[in-house]
């Protein structure tokens, strides 16, 4: 009833105020018309241009003829991206995406949900640095999107409506209200999202387990469900005290809870039944002057019980328990910075940010007969962390063609078990041929942090066979990437690029020899390697089709000389193939058809081998009432190929599984605009620690 009333309210209010505007609408429409001229000269504007190490993406004209409904969706249609199972990579590289300049906190599944519930209509722009500078408290590649601000306007109130359906193996429903209310020095905006989803999982796993001198060998086939409820809310302020004086403040709030269920037959037979509910507060303050100075604070309360009855048998061994686990996280972080534009087209910034965070975590074991506790495998355990980073950079125009962006950053991390510096290098340099020519070369260094719950001392159950397992000595990675980047006629890409990972971590699974047991661990590597080469092709035919190829190939290695008994040292060359295509089918009515692909051969991962995948999208879209309302039908992944097979054949390790999960989906939505539309969306928060 409260998420009914929610966007009922949001509905006649947006509507009210839609009445009141649409005669103004009108008369400007109408005057524009009587005004045009007899001739008119079409031109294609650029795709990208660049500007300070930035490449600059008019992003809603990329997606104005697409399927698209969300942030997500549009980021997706930036050149160079790609989704590679849930997670977006440029260049094939990872990449962060922050929002208006504010770094984007939150884990890639916080951050994915996030962005999908962003209307595109939101959108003004993309930023996309292959090294963002350290002014922006981020490293590494970034895309930065801009989002439109309702602020020094006059007085509205304007939002949207979104409803959609999607059917998987079970049915899943998806509702977002909005509303923004802006006048000429203060703005407020709330965003509610509701999803109820149930999902079918499943694999079939075979393993040849060397024990004791005896060769076991184990298939299990493992089919569960598992249902959710997610709601977001957001609420934030601007308001400026001058043009360039504003003081923002937002709450975000996540709530969700679900429940698993899955059953295990052949070599064992075992079922788990899991329950969890978590809430997330965030409140974040920030101040932008009009002299070069931001500063803020953010607060950040995470809270994650579950609790989980385990019954199993194998190799004539029985497990029973009743377990209940808990994360709680509470975390601070203040920061400032400070920029000067200098003369002669010199700019230098310099700024500080510190964090801190306490993790308490705890994991406990009891009979699920006698409620009797049981000490083996039960934790508890209080963490903190403090984190201090220091940066100065500098920032110069030569003439009109070349510009060059560099910082360098310190690091400070320190744990119970680390205490380090790092020093992390910054550069991006961009020269412009000529008009629609630019060339641009990045260096950039990084560092990625593992999730708070897989450096606790934890054991969790999978099966009667499959356990995982936490590494408290397991430490962050630090990342090198370089890219050079060749645009031609301001849409042709072509890319080259390497990065180097030294201690890069990844959970992998091991046969243990002590045990009839195959453990999943996150463990550091001694270094991962990719380099590559990336080109990027639109074409159009006439009004009718806009398409665009995009190819990437790449070299990948992976090395650890402390995995285990079996170090490995292993390399393969791959590549990825994605087109988009876009018909008119009609101009009007507005209705446009959508067909891509994507294939990806085969990689590796420690000492996984990864199959090739490949899937076909359509969709078909229906836009009316003078573009305020649209109506889509997707077909995703229409003949369930996307599921990677997961094989290894390693010196005494031996498994393959498959995914048995059906990953097609029809999707039908609804969305309505009210007005003007201009709603805003705030900073994401940070969870990106705290998955289990």
């Amino acid at each position: 009833m409260k998420r009914l009333f929610v966007i009922t309210f949001l509905f006649y209010f947006c509507l009210g105020m839609k009445a009141q505007v649409s005669d103004t609408t009108s008369v400007a429409i109408d005057s524009v018309l009587h005004n045009l001229p007899e001739v008119m000269v079409k031109g294609e504007r650029p795709m990208v241009k660049a500007s300070e190490g930035k490449l600059i993406y008019d992003l809603p004209r990329i997606v104005s003829n697409l399927a698209v409904e969300n942030a997500y969706d549009a980021i997706k249609e930036l050149p160079g991206v790609m989704d590679q199972q849930g997670s977006l990579t440029l260049a094939g590289l990872s990449v962060n995406i922050i929002i208006n300049g504010k770094v984007s906190t939150m884990s890639a599944e916080q951050l994915t949900a996030l962005l999908k519930s962003i209307p595109v209509s939101r959108i003004e722009k993309a930023e996309v640095m292959y090294a963002a500078p350290a002014r922006y408290n981020v490293r590494g590649a970034v895309i930065n999107l801009i989002l439109k601000s309702g602020m020094g306007q006059a007085t509205s109130l304007v939002g949207e409506l979104y409803s959609a359906w999607t059917q998987r193996h079970y049915e899943n429903f998806e509702e977002r209200g909005s509303a923004l209310f802006s006048s000429e020095k203060l703005s407020a905006d709330i965003l509610y999202n509701y999803k109820n989803e149930r999902e079918y999982s499943g694999n079939d796993r075979f393993n040849k387990h060397l024990f004791n001198g005896t060769e076991y060998n184990l298939r299990q086939i493992t089919n569960g469900n598992s249902s959710s409820e997610d709601n977001n809310v957001r609420l934030g302020m601007d308001y400026s005290f001058t043009k360039d004086n504003i003081l923002s403040f937002v709450y975000s709030g996540q709530f969700s809870n679900g429940s698993y269920h899955n059953a295990t037959t052949g070599s064992e037979v075992s079922k788990a039944n899991k329950y969890d509910d978590s809430q997330l507060h965030n409140l974040k303050l920030d101040y932008q002057s009009s002299f070069g100075m931001k500063m803020g604070s953010e607060f950040t309360y995470y809270k994650n019980p579950c609790s989980q009855l385990f019954s199993g048998i194998m190799n004539n061994t029985s497990t029973h328990f009743l377990s209940e686990d808990q994360q709680r996280i509470n975390k601070w972080m203040l920061y400032i910075n400070q920029n000067h534009k200098l003369p002669a087209g010199w700019g230098i910034n310099y700024g500080v940010q510190y964090t801190t965070s306490t993790d308490n975590s705890f994991q406990y074991y009891f009979d699920d007969v006698t409620g009797d506790y049981i000490p083996t495998n039960s934790m508890d355990s209080r963490h903190k962390e403090h984190t201090f980073n220091g940066f100065a950079g500098f920032n110069k125009n030569f003439g009109e063609k070349l510009s060059i962006d560099a910082s360098l950053a310190a690091e400070h991390y320190k744990t119970a078990v680390w205490n380090e510096w790092t020093l992390y290098p910054t550069l991006n340099a961009t020269y412009t041929l000529k008009p629609g020519q630019i060339l641009q070369l990045s260096f950039s260094g990084n560092k990625q942090y593992p999730s708070y719950w897989s450096t606790n001392n934890t054991i969790s159950y999978v099966s009667s066979y499959v356990e995982v397992q936490g590494n408290p000595y397991l430490r962050p990675s630090r990342e090198y990437e370089t890219n050079l980047t060749y645009i031609l006629k301001s849409k042709y890409i072509f890319s080259a690029f390497f990065n180097h990972v030294p201690d890069y971590f990844i959970q992998l699974p091991y046969q243990s020899p002590d045990r009839l047991t195959l453990v999943y661990k996150y463990h550091n590597f001694n270094y991962q390697q990719q380099a590559g080469l990336q080109t990027v092709i639109p074409f159009k035919v006439k009004e009718f089709l806009n398409s665009r190829l995009t190819v990437v190939g790449y070299y990948k290695r992976e090395k650890d000389n402390d995995f285990y008994n079996i170090p490995f040292d292993r390399s393969r060359y791959s590549f990825m193939v994605n087109m988009n295509n876009t018909f008119t089918v009609s101009s009007k009515p507005d209705i446009k058809f959508m067909l891509t692909g994507f294939y990806q051969n085969g990689t590796i991962q420690g000492i996984y081998d990864l199959s090739r995948s490949y899937n076909v999208n359509t969709a078909l879209r229906w836009t009316f009432a003078n573009k305020h309302a649209q109506i889509t039908l997707k077909g995703d992944d229409l003949f369930n190929t996307n599921l990677i097979k997961t094989s290894i054949d390693y010196a005494d390790q031996f498994s393959t599984m498959k995914t048995l999960m059906n990953n097609r989906a029809l999707t039908l939505s609804f969305s309505y605009k009210f007005g003007n539309y201009k709603e805003k969306s705030r900073k994401a928060v940070d969870t990106s620690r705290f998955i289990k």
